[in-house]
């Protein structure tokens, strides 16, 4: 297979990419054995249509002499990840159900290894039945939520792909979502996403492959405590309803996601080593959905056009970086706390991206300079400290918000304007400096003039910016051996994923999970 590029119009068939290809290259339609298409990314500018990276397969001797014209074709090679058989000396357990944790219990099990998963929260269909009933009553289960629970923080926010450039790791991710019933078009599609209505399904069908080749899945298992003899674990404990359970095992992969601190203090309680790393702190903005596509495509453009989304980062004078992030088209703004007495932020869209507003994360960056001590879990108190001050505003999970007019102006907000505020446990009006530090607030004003200089419009008056934003990624990495992915001092403990500080997303965990399997599975492979 060649790789080239064309475009084609919105509302394309699999005859119009052929087409496309005949009419711009010396190849013959009669030639063409399959067209694969590999990447595609819209454009809108004098033409209204997608840029698409396509594979072509020719017959060999055609593809080489086409190869002779490098700056039209590419050769294409995806060989598929190999997963080989292992024979393991107990079975290894997966502390975590996201996507890093989900991956490395599926590569696992189809190595014969016949792997635990624990997972503190519930099962998916429970989850969101709890997570519904917090929405409606503010009845929050510390244990199961939107950050914990099978399918991890990932299952109430977008469910976007960053896939970027694809080797066999990233290919064995979208093969399985695929397989699980996500829609095809995640294979090349820049702005895929798997949207917060199917991703359910799809963990489930993936945790059923998982059982079926001999793995099992513990819910609202709460890892608490590692034993380790002459240097090397030999169990793991876990609380589940009010008992404690000791699992013997020589191997465990800790693929907690980024909200799990006392695991991860649990961790740092036994020694293992660990670093504070920068993440960013700040609001949720929602404009209408309709504004922000006109302002993003132009006024009377075409329906046929994907809801728009936007990416926008600015460096400002003092050194930090703003910038937006998980920007959820026709989303929502989602409850996305997991302690009794702190609030959080976080967005999240259905497939379809038909809500009334679309949102953003404005995020300031922040640096270990920032935390309140040198101690590596500082960065956790400090998305505490802002969290709990949220909460204390409104003395419940009720988020504090303002309008984009007033928050420019340093006022207070008297009403709303007329963008309604989609976060689901509902909004006060406080300003922001009540809640967020002022390098926080300040860089997000001065953000938002540049914003609108790139993005005129972005400025709109009576847009809503909720608060506080502080779960964006984790603030600890936890030192591990790059190849073995085990945890530095600890023996059989091994550490990947967003949690651990080596990832960033659904794919990027995915595919930290998958190569941590894998070097597990080498050190056992028959």
């Amino acid at each position: 297979m060649i790789s080239t590029t064309v475009f084609v119009t919105l509302g394309y068939t699999d005859e119009d990419i052929r087409a496309a290809v005949i009419n711009v290259y010396p190849i013959a339609r009669e030639e063409i054995l399959d067209i694969t298409v590999i990447k595609r990314t819209l454009v809108v500018d004098e033409r209204v249509g997608y840029k698409m990276t396509v594979g072509i397969t020719l017959s060999p001797e055609r593809e080489a002499g086409l190869l002779k014209m490098p700056k039209k074709f590419s050769p294409v090679t995806l060989s598929p990840l190999e997963i080989k058989k292992a024979r393991f000396d107990t079975r290894p357990i997966i502390v975590g159900a996201g996507p890093c944790g989900i991956f490395a219990a599926l590569m696992l099990a189809e190595a014969g290894a016949r792997p635990i998963l624990l997972e503190r929260g519930e099962a998916v269909d429970d989850r969101i039945k709890t997570v519904a009933r917090f929405n409606i009553t503010g009845e929050l289960s510390p244990e199961s939520n939107a950050q914990f629970g099978e399918g991890g923080a990932g299952t109430f926010s977008d469910g976007k792909l960053k896939v970027g450039s694809r080797d066999k790791y990233k290919m064995k991710v979208l093969d399985t979502f695929v397989s699980a019933g996500a829609p095809e078009e995640i294979f090349y599609s820049s702005t895929a996403h798997l949207g917060t209505d199917k991703l359910p399904n799809i963990i489930k069908k993936i945790r059923e492959r998982i059982v079926s080749l001999g793995g099992e899945v513990i819910f609202s298992a709460r890892v608490v405590d590692l034993v380790f003899k002459c240097g090397t674990l030999a169990s793991v404990i876990y609380e589940k309803d009010g008992d404690r359970v000791e699992l013997g095992a020589t191997d465990v992969i800790f693929a907690t996601g980024h909200s799990a601190r006392d695991t991860v203090s649990m961790l740092y309680s036994k020694g293992a080593p660990m670093v504070s790393r920068g993440f960013g702190i700040g609001m949720r903005v929602e404009h209408p959905r309709e504004y922000i596509n006109s302002l993003v495509y132009g006024k009377g453009y075409d329906p046929r056009l994907e809801t728009a989304g936007y990416h926008l980062v600015t460096h400002l004078p003092t050194g930090r970086s703003v910038y937006s992030f998980c920007m959820c088209p026709g989303g929502t703004v989602v409850a996305a706390t997991s302690d009794l007495c702190g609030t959080v932020t976080n967005g999240m869209s259905v497939y379809e991206r038909n809500g009334d507003n679309s949102n953003s994360a404005l995020l300031v960056s922040v640096t270990p300079a920032d935390f309140p001590s040198d101690c590596p879990l500082s960065g956790f108190e400090l998305q505490a400290r802002i969290e709990r001050a949220a909460y204390s505003l409104t003395g419940s999970h009720v988020a504090p918000a303002i309008r984009m007019a007033d928050l420019l102006e340093s006022s207070a907000s008297l009403s709303y304007g007329s963008v309604t505020p989609s976060y689901p446990r509902g909004t006060e009006l406080h300003t922001p400096e009540r809640y967020l530090p002022e390098y926080v607030t300040s860089s997000l004003k001065s953000a938002l003039l540049d914003f609108d200089d790139w993005m005129h419009g972005f400025i709109y008056p009576d847009a809503i910016l909720t608060g506080p934003e502080t779960r964006t990624t984790s603030p600890v990495r936890i030192l591990r051996d790059e190849r073995s992915f085990e945890c530095i001092g600890l023996r059989g403990v091994f550490v990947a994923g967003e949690g651990a500080g080596y990832a960033g997303g659904i794919i990027s965990s995915a595919t930290d999970g998958v190569r941590c399997a894998e070097a597990l599975i080498n050190k056992y492979s028959v």
